[in-house]
């Protein structure tokens, strides 16, 4: 069912709504993790602190990645256990999926660790004897290794429905995606030798400036040059338009 809410010719769907509050332990890890960011694109895994999260423990995992759009889990709450009717640690994230929706899954969760981003999962379970109506949402949030890389996964799922016959498996019901990089405010950013902070694609231009200002300091023993007249031209700006 599909929920709208009509403000004259504006149309705003509540199903985002819907769905925290059907799955807030997902909200819960979302928060703890947008803590621990605190700003930077990517918080470290030694960071994790299970404490901080308490209410969502039984639904919260980490996961390893291993393979391009293969990862493991490396910890895992007792309700991935109780929906798969057995240990998940060590099984690769995969298995909790049909085969139908598992390409568009690693396809997702390789973009998490590429991009970085975080992304949320609607997922609907398989149907069959024993097993009935069953819908879940999955959070996946990247983090660092010790090393500095994106190779890890702080995630979620949480699922709404009984359980009844092991395993339950999902299909990929719709995927929402947040890239981390997008905000100036969270670029990763370059230094220079002496440690300037410079964003990424303008190194080249600082580092000129710097080197030119270390050119024009007197050194001991040498000759300072005079300085250059200054420019008769204008600066301007030029706008370029493109159709693509």
């Amino acid at each position: 069912m599909k929920i709208e809410y009509v403000n004259g010719d504006n149309v705003v769907s509540l199903m985002p709504r819907r769905l925290d509050m059907h799955f807030p332990a997902v909200k819960t890890v979302e928060a703890y993790w947008e803590g621990l960011r605190n700003g930077r694109p990517v918080p470290a895994r030694s960071e994790i602190d299970p404490r901080g999260m308490q209410p969502a423990l039984e639904f919260a995992f980490i996961l390893e990645r291993v393979a391009p759009g293969v990862a493991r889990f490396r910890l895992s709450g007792m309700h991935l256990t109780d929906l798969m009717g057995m240990e998940v640690r060590g099984m690769p994230l995969t298995a909790m999926f049909v085969p139908e929706s598992r390409a568009k899954l690693s396809e997702a969760l390789e973009a998490v660790f590429e991009t970085p981003q975080v992304s949320v999962v609607t997922l609907k379970a398989e149907r069959g004897i024993g097993r009935g109506e069953m819908e879940a949402q999955l959070l996946l949030c990247p983090l660092k290794s010790d090393l500095g890389d994106v190779n890890r996964v702080l995630g979620c799922l949480q699922s709404k429905g009984d359980i009844g016959r092991q395993p339950r498996r999902f299909e990929v019901v719709s995927i929402q995606s947040r890239p981390l990089l997008g905000n100036p405010m969270d670029q990763t950013f370059q230094t220079t030798t002496k440690g300037t902070p410079v964003p990424a694609g303008f190194a080249e231009a600082k580092k000129a400036y710097e080197d030119s200002r270390s050119a024009l300091s007197p050194q001991e023993g040498a000759t300072q040059q005079p300085p250059r007249p200054p420019s008769s031209r204008k600066p301007f700006l030029r706008l370029i338009k493109s159709d693509d």
